[in-house]
């Protein structure tokens, strides 16, 4: 379904697909073997098949593996339409002493390439004989959309539709949809019982970039501690959507949230280390490994913000912007210009608030609709809105 779809819209196909969702929620729920199986990991389950020389796992137990190792595998999700499976990259370093145990994800979208060279890059650097607890790493969670480096997961079951995967947490084993399958079978048997904090990390979708940001729920102590370790720009302080993976793990009492590394498909190095840096820092922080913390949020002027202002394309056309990511702005002030074919200006967009510039789109023209400028900003009560869309 469409983000924006309402009620108005709701015709006999969706009225179908939404039925059969419930009844497969309802096949779910009235099956106990189902259901414990689930929602408990008993033991790490290998499939007996190998990929590039990697086990395959339809489930993980961190406390199976042995200590002082990184183990590699490749996780099976949900089945490709010929009949194949999914194969999500899992990597966990497990230290030689007890301790906390925390999930890196990436890929959940499939035009965001910084996130897995930024995960990559933390677990290089772990050396797990000199570590307590786990880092579980799962890397490209969303392998058809990242195939096609798109946003969104093209389910063929009721024709191609694109779903993203990121309203879908925590899924359902037995859900109506492909995605939706996919991410019960990775929260249920991969993240959820592996994991006491976790990090989801994207970056700003294709034809748009962002600043280095988090999207993070600031009320809750556990996050704000790991959000503010990170020397970057802005925090949106805000819960945004239903379904994100952070939103499904905070309900089931894992605190989570999600960083933003800038533009989509590219490998963005100035931006990356500033996301090592800080999950290095979370990791001392929750005493996985030792070592100084380095640069935090208090090095980098860190702006907090509880909601976001979008200023949308009311015509198509050609867009001249007018200001910077980062850039402070004050109500009134203008920051876009569109002209048609013939260079004539046909709108000009201003801020309706003062804040700083998150977002903007970096595609050069537009149609109606489309966010052109995010701008940050702090107001009672806050904006539920959350127009970065991850």
């Amino acid at each position: 379904m469409p983000d924006d779809l309402g009620w108005d819209s709701f015709d006999r196909r969706h009225f179908m697909v939404t039925a059969i969702g419930a009844s497969a929620a309802l096949a779910t729920s009235t099956d106990p073997a189902s259901t414990e199986a689930a929602t408990t990991s008993r033991g790490t389950v290998y499939t007996g098949g190998m990929i590039d020389g990697k086990k395959v796992i339809s489930a993980l137990n961190i406390d199976d593996l042995e200590s002082g190792k990184k183990h590699l595998f490749y996780f099976q999700g949900v089945e490709t339409t010929t009949g194949q499976h999914w194969h999500v990259s899992t990597i966990v370093a497990k230290g030689t002493r007890p301790g906390k145990r925390i999930a890196l994800v990436s890929g959940v979208h499939g035009d965001e390439i910084s996130t897995v060279r930024t995960i990559q890059t933390v677990m290089d650097r772990l050396n797990p004989a000199e570590m307590s607890g786990a880092v579980l790493a799962v890397l490209d969670v969303s392998r058809p959309a990242m195939e096609g480096m798109a946003r969104r997961w093209p389910n063929s079951g009721r024709g191609i539709d694109l779903i993203d995967l990121n309203r879908e947490w925590p899924g359902n084993e037995n859900g109506s949809t492909a995605p939706s399958r996919h991410a019960g079978l990775l929260f249920n048997r991969l993240l959820k019982p592996n994991a006491d904090y976790a990090i989801d990390f994207h970056t700003s979708t294709t034809g748009y970039d962002i600043t280095a940001f988090h999207l993070a729920r600031m009320d809750l102590p556990e996050v704000r501690a790991m959000a503010e370790l990170f020397p970057i720009d802005q925090i949106f302080d805000n819960a945004a959507y239903p379904g994100l993976l952070a939103n499904a793990c905070i309900d089931v009492g894992i605190p989570a949230f999600t960083p933003e590394i800038g533009a989509p498909r590219i490998l963005d190095h100035d931006m990356i280390p500033l996301f090592v840096e800080g999950t290095m820092n979370v990791l001392k922080h929750h005493g996985i490994i030792a070592g100084p913390m380095g640069r935090t949020g208090k090095d980098t002027s860190l702006f907090v913000g509880n909601s976001a202002h979008p200023v949308l394309a009311s015509r198509g056309g050609f867009v001249e912007l007018l200001v910077k990511l980062k850039d402070k702005i004050v109500a009134g002030q203008k920051l876009a210009v569109q002209r048609n074919a013939f260079g004539e200006v046909v709108a000009e967009y201003s801020s309706g608030v003062t804040g700083e510039v998150a977002s903007y789109r970096t595609d050069a023209t537009s149609e109606p609709g489309n966010m052109l400028v995010t701008v940050l900003y702090n107001r009672t009560p806050a904006d539920s809105f959350d127009p970065l869309a991850e």
